[in-house]
Formats: C-alpha cells, structure tokens, sequence
C-alpha cells in the first residue's frame, strides 16, 4: 500500500505537469517549460507502469469476485485460469516499479572527466595507468562515447604518470561511476629480470561534467598562470607560452593543461575540468552529512578505498567491494568491462532498493 500511495502522488503531480503545460504563460517562458517537461518526462515512465498496474489491479479484482460469488462453475474456470497469469504480472509490473522508485542520481545522464593517476609503484604504476586508460577507451569506443584528451603527462618508460579525458555519450557516468577507487595491478614489470611479481597500484577519479548553472565560477576567484610546455609535444608546443594553470583561491584547486597549441583551449579546458571537481566537492561534502550506513549503501564510499585488484599471472580480476573474481582479464584490458560494471550496477541498485523500502 505504501507504493501505490507514493504512485498517487506522482500521479497527481504529473496531472498538475499537464495542466502546467498548457498554460499560455508557461508555454511563452521558456525556462519554466523546458523546468516543467523536463519532470514530466522524467515521470512518464513511472506512471505509464503504473496505469498498466491499475488497470491489472481492477482486472484481478473482477475475476475474484465472479470467483467468490460462483454462481456459474464455467465461467468461475475461466476465472481461475485467466487469474494466474494475472498474478504474475501484476508482480513483474511491482518489481519494475520498484526499481524506478529508487532516487535516480542526477548525474547519471552527464558526460564524465575520467582521470587516472599512477599511485605506489613507480614505472610499471604509470605503464599499468596506461594499460588501463586503453582499457577504458576501448570500452568507450564499444559504446559509441566520444573519448576527447584534456590532459596527460607521460612517464619515462612511456606509461602515463597522469591522463584526464573528457567521455561524451549517453550513459557514460551512470555506467563508470563505480570505477573510482585505487585499482591494484600484480605482475611481473618488463624492467624485471628475476622474474618477481610487484604490486603495483593507480586511483581512478570518475567526475560529472559539470554545466554553468550547477558551478557558477566567479573570474575574481581565478589566479591564471601561463608558462612554456614541458616535455614532449613538438616544437611550437615548447617554443610558445601556451600552458596554463588555474588556481581557484577560495579551494586552493589546482587545473593545469598544456596540450593544445593555444593559449586560450588550454584554459578553456582548464576551466571545464575545474567546473567538474568543484562540483565533486560540493556533493562529497554533500555525502559527509550523510550516516556512513547510508553512504554505502548508495555507494558513495572512500575515493581513496582500494576497490579491485589485477593478478595478470593467474589471468584474473577481483572486485573486492562485491566479492567478485573474474579469470578473463586479458579480456578485461581489452575493453570488455561489462562482466564487471554490471554486477556492481546490480549491487548497488539492490542496496538503494533495500534502502528506500527499508520501512
């Protein structure tokens, strides 16, 4: 009965939508009507599965009641018979309602700066940090998600001391919002001649695009530095005063880039990736006013939390927040994430669901 009243309600206020709608003032203010569809398409879901449940609710109560009033033993048969596969659906339809009662997270329609840095392990960290960046560009490029470098600082041995990309396609937080954490790697380096196995580990930060409404940045805030690039990027990248840093001085928030040749991209992007972590913050100091309990079981957790461990001499991945192993990881490096992303999906959507109708 509790569902049913929560699907009353949003009932309601989707018929207010409507009637909202079609009011010549809301239709002539553009921003109150992209506010006010935007809700409404949000919900046309929910309430689309729960007039299929109102409707199955009205037949099951039709055919009860010819059952319990019998005066016809045919029609009572076919009663009955007609009434199983009723049930049933009436129960697949709750499960799936369910599901979309569960709080969405408002980033899960974003784009996503992924950025991965090499942690304990000197040389093969960065090497690994490489191999895993390939790994999640090939799973970018399965989905048909645009994988746009905003910044990269190579290592030494060619690894990856530190790579940030931008991710543009539908669904690609909801998707590898999961994946930050520390990710450890057990293997045998290249630059290892006795054969010994080194643990080795990189951090995965997974940040929502942020827009200008939700991080409104105020220029005064800014201290803009410009400066000669550094290290490899041909000539004009070296010979000009193309990098940039930006500093955000009430966080202390350091951006630097030095990748495109000009000046002005370079603080473009600079600024687009200072948008995603001040808006990090914000919903991490968010989430710290939330109990513990609760923050696991949205899966929100510690960034610095070790999450899944890469034992490439026994071929095999494990999750450690679920308990899952895996002994395809050669398929793993190669892009092939979904046999990891969707039991943690699974996971922390059960969690949620446990959770909002703990009571």
């Amino acid at each position: 009965m509790e569902v049913l009243t929560k699907l009353e309600e949003l009932n309601r206020r989707y018929e207010e939508l409507d009637h909202e709608l079609a009011r010549p003032e809301i239709v002539s203010d553009l921003a109150a009507l992209k506010k006010f569809s935007k809700e409404q398409s949000e919900l046309s879901e929910i309430i689309s599965s729960y007039k299929k449940l109102s409707s199955v609710i009205e037949e099951i109560g039709e055919l009860e009641n010819i059952i319990s009033e019998g005066e016809d033993a045919e029609l009572v048969g076919m009663a009955r018979d007609d009434l199983a596969p009723l049930t049933e659906r009436k129960a697949k339809i709750e499960r799936e309602i369910k599901l979309l009662l569960i709080p969405r997270d408002p980033n899960d329609g974003k784009n996503i700066f992924l950025e991965i840095r090499a942690g304990t392990g000197g040389e093969e960290a960065a090497l690994f940090a490489a191999d895993l960046f390939r790994a999640y560009c090939r799973y970018a490029e399965s989905r048909k998600w645009k994988v746009e470098m905003m910044s990269v600082s190579n290592s030494a041995s060619g690894g990856l001391k530190e790579v940030i990309a931008l991710i543009q396609g539908q669904g690609a937080f909801s998707r590898l919002k999961f994946e930050r954490g520390v990710h450890r790697v057990q293997r045998v380096p290249l630059t290892e001649s006795q054969g010994r196995i080194h643990t080795s580990a990189v951090t995965v930060a997974v940040l929502p695009e942020a827009d200008d409404v939700e991080v409104n940045i105020d220029p005064k805030d800014l201290k803009i530095d410009v400066y000669r690039s550094s290290g490899p990027g041909g000539q004009s990248v070296n010979t000009t005063d193309s990098a940039v840093r930006v500093t955000h001085l009430p966080t202390n928030i350091v951006v630097t880039c030095q990748d495109e040749k000009s000046q002005h991209k370079n603080k473009a992007k600079a600024i687009k990736i200072l948008q995603a972590r001040l808006l990090d913050k914000m919903e991490e100091e968010r989430d710290s006013e939330i109990s513990k309990e609760r923050k696991s079981q949205v899966g929100s957790g510690d960034r610095s939390e070790r999450i899944r461990t890469y034992n490439f001499p026994q071929n095999r991945v494990s999750d450690h927040r679920i308990g899952l192993t895996i002994y395809r990881l050669e398929e793993i490096m190669e892009g092939k994430l979904d046999d990891l992303i969707d039991p943690l999906n699974v996971h922390f959507q059960t969690q949620a669901l446990k959770d909002t109708f703990a009571n």
